[in-house]
């Protein structure tokens, strides 16, 4: 499809959105208090963009697992991110972008980065995402790392 021809589908037909979710892995942000969902699903006709939310070292019952271990915080966010993007027939070669939010930059990048890297290897990405790195106070205090993600991929409107 050549870009005229996305644009004439996308200005021509509606926008499909709906809430990303994957219970098995997290609960829902409103379980305790918050009102967003933990990502968006877009159509526009055969392309799927994903828009994950933060997400961080949580369980299904919305438990902060690994308080105080860095790298035991990237590797279960990236493990709930990739369910997320699952639930979705997405994975990791899909993802275009990242936003990455560490407590404490200064302190923290190094591992983060050597577990992101060897995360990365393990998936097999080439080309690498976008990303941006991002020193925050994070929505909780035993929140050492959170990570936002997009992807795009394609799809067939009629089987999904």
């Amino acid at each position: 499809m050549s870009i005229a021809e996305l644009l004439q589908e996308v200005t021509t037909k509606p926008i499909v959105k709906r809430a990303i979710t994957n219970l098995n892995t997290l609960n829902e942000a409103y379980d305790y208090g918050s009102a967003f969902s933990r990502g968006m699903r877009i159509e526009l006709g055969s392309v799927v963009i994903l828009l994950i939310s933060g997400t961080a070292s949580i369980d299904d019952q919305g438990r902060t697992l690994h308080v105080g271990d860095l790298r035991k915080q990237v590797q279960r966010t990236f493990e709930n991110i990739t369910n997320l993007l699952a639930s979705e027939g997405a994975t990791w070669k899909d993802i275009v972008r990242t936003t990455c939010y560490l407590r404490d930059i200064e302190r923290d990048y190094a591992a983060f980065n050597e577990e992101r890297t060897a995360f990365y290897r393990a998936q097999g990405l080439n080309p690498l995402p976008a990303s941006t790195g991002i020193q925050a106070i994070l929505c909780r205090p035993d929140l050492l790392v959170e990570i936002e993600a997009i992807a795009m991929f394609r799809c067939d409107p009629q089987t999904e």
